[in-house]
């Protein structure tokens, strides 16, 4: 049993499974409320231990014990039809809203939502790499995901660098757009948890995983609330800093998926 503080939201789950893919695992057991992850594996939990590290989320061996042959778990057949189907439905929601952010964003003059389309399209990279792992071996889920981490950490540093041009011009983005984009944008993510919970074991906890989901739904209202601040001050400043904040968290994220190994 391991305790990962650092993981709460269904993106980060992928993470993890990614890192665990080619280890004798014989069931994983994911409560990402209490920040916990049980696995049943072959080996040491010094190995398990040694993969979840290099992410960064903080993992931690609570217990470890051996199982008697009747307790051992085996992973239930998966239906990889019905993953599929789920995955495309959340790549294409991410996506989508990762184009409309973005056009949003350039046309309301808004640092918070261009930076707040590089999360979507960190979220899209996840779920595109989960599905182009559908049945496949461990090794090409791993390069797809080096992959989705070189294009999200070259999104996030273009995000950074257009909020700090945007700081030197000084231009006032549009408000009540910002509000507008960014309340769709937090509709899309609450879709796709609903949709996870449907489609994967776990639904209740999967569902409870909604309020954790820190990274999309802060980021959507941290957008919201700094596009009502610039309306109330007339200033730009609220919007420049949840640029930085969401941008640097994309970045975070980027290079967590490139110490994949």
């Amino acid at each position: 049993m391991f305790h990962i503080p650092g993981m709460d939201c269904p993106s980060e789950e992928q993470m993890v499974r990614m890192r665990l893919a080619d280890l004798p695992v014989a069931a994983l057991a994911f409560d990402l409320p209490a920040r916990r992850l049980v696995v049943d594996h072959g080996g040491t939990a010094a190995d398990i231990l040694a993969r979840l590290e290099p992410l960064g989320f903080g993992a931690q061996l609570a217990e470890s014990r051996a199982l008697t042959v009747d307790e051992a778990r085996c992973a239930p057949p998966a239906d990889d039809a019905a993953e599929a189907r789920a995955l495309w439905v959340l790549l294409a929601i991410n996506a989508a809203m990762f184009v409309v952010e973005l056009g949003a964003g350039i046309w309301a003059r808004s640092a918070g939502l261009i930076a707040d389309a590089m999360d979507m399209f960190a979220d899209a990279a996840v779920y595109g790499v989960a599905l182009y792992a559908v049945g496949r071996a461990a090794a090409h889920k791993l390069g797809a995901a080096r992959l989705a981490g070189v294009l999200q950490l070259l999104l996030a540093l273009a995000a950074l660098a257009e909020t700090v041009r945007r700081m030197m011009t000084g231009a006032l983005p549009e408000a009540v757009g910002m509000m507008g984009i960014a309340l769709l944008a937090l509709a899309a993510n609450v879709a796709c948890l609903l949709i996870i919970a449907r489609h994967r074991h776990g639904g209740a906890h999967m569902r409870a995983s909604y309020i954790f989901s820190a990274n999309d739904v802060i980021a959507n209202v941290g957008v919201i609330a700094a596009g009502a601040l610039v309306a109330w001050t007339g200033s730009a400043w609220p919007d420049w800093i949840i640029g930085l904040v969401i941008g640097a968290v994309v970045l975070a994220g980027a290079v967590r998926i490139l110490r994949l190994r």
